[in-house]
């Protein structure tokens, strides 16, 4: 009579369903988080690489940036002067760890016969029950100004709504709502002042977070991804090892 021949247990992969259940919801959003850095970086790079050719080109007047199409960057000459009746103060700003205010004053271009918001700066504003003092050069100036892009939509403390009355405390700026509550036609970009006799303190970062961050931050949920990916088959393997040899725990 025959021995029938016995076959050998095959070890299967067995991590378990929850394991898997967790694998299945984290792996791709780990994944989605490097990707979504990635992006970040390349986005910041394109928005360098295109303020540092900007940067080359010659100044324009107003009339000529409103044809140039993209204005993002570029460099203006204005002729006129600053209206000090309505100014903004842009709150939460620091500079060197010191928390202050930005300056943002309507300015009449003469050529064109349109208003720009003309940001003159950084002033500090230590003690929050006494206002910042500034003053403002008085009759026709000529100033060099760079067309600011906003990087997103602005982070806002409390509500966000604007102060009454001028000097008027803000925490985002809104040109074209100011051009329309006094009436004016005005360019719809915030200016940023170049160094010079009528400005303060500038020193704005293109950027808050460089490129190399993002890629820094990708590397890190990558690694994430990675270790997780890892520890599911390490754990399928044990698991598979338990119940060939008879240890078998349920997770």
């Amino acid at each position: 009579m025959s021995v029938p021949a016995v076959r050998p247990r095959v070890s299967r992969f067995r991590p378990g369903l929850l394991p898997t259940l967790l694998v299945l919801v984290l792996l791709p959003l780990l994944l989605g988080l490097g990707f979504w850095q990635l992006q970040r970086a390349e986005d910041k790079r394109v928005l360098l690489a295109e303020q540092a050719a900007r940067s080359q080109e010659p100044a324009l007047e107003l009339v000529e940036l409103e044809a140039a199409g993209e204005q993002s960057f570029r460099r203006v000459r204005l002729i006129g002067e600053f209206d000090d009746q309505y100014s903004l103060l842009l709150d939460n700003r620091q500079r060197g760890g010191r928390v202050g205010i930005e300056l943002l004053q309507p300015f009449l271009d003469r050529p064109s016969g349109r208003w720009v918001l003309v940001n003159r700066g950084w002033l500090p504003w230590p003690q929050r029950a006494i206002p910042p003092a500034f003053d403002t050069p008085q009759g026709e100036l000529q100033l060099m100004a760079t067309v600011h892009r906003p990087a997103g939509e602005a982070f806002l403390l409390g509500d966000g709504a604007p102060g009454e009355g001028w000097p008027r405390l803000v925490n985002a700026v809104d040109a074209p709502a100011l051009w329309r509550e006094l009436g004016r036609d005005g360019l719809a970009a915030e200016l940023r002042l170049a160094p010079g006799p009528a400005s303060y303190v500038g020193e704005w970062a293109v950027v808050t977070v460089g490129p190399e961050k993002h890629l820094g931050y990708a590397v890190q949920w990558f690694a994430l991804a990675a270790t997780l990916l890892g520890l599911y088959l390490w754990l399928g393997v044990k698991q598979s090892r338990e119940r060939r040899y008879g240890f078998h725990t349920d997770v």
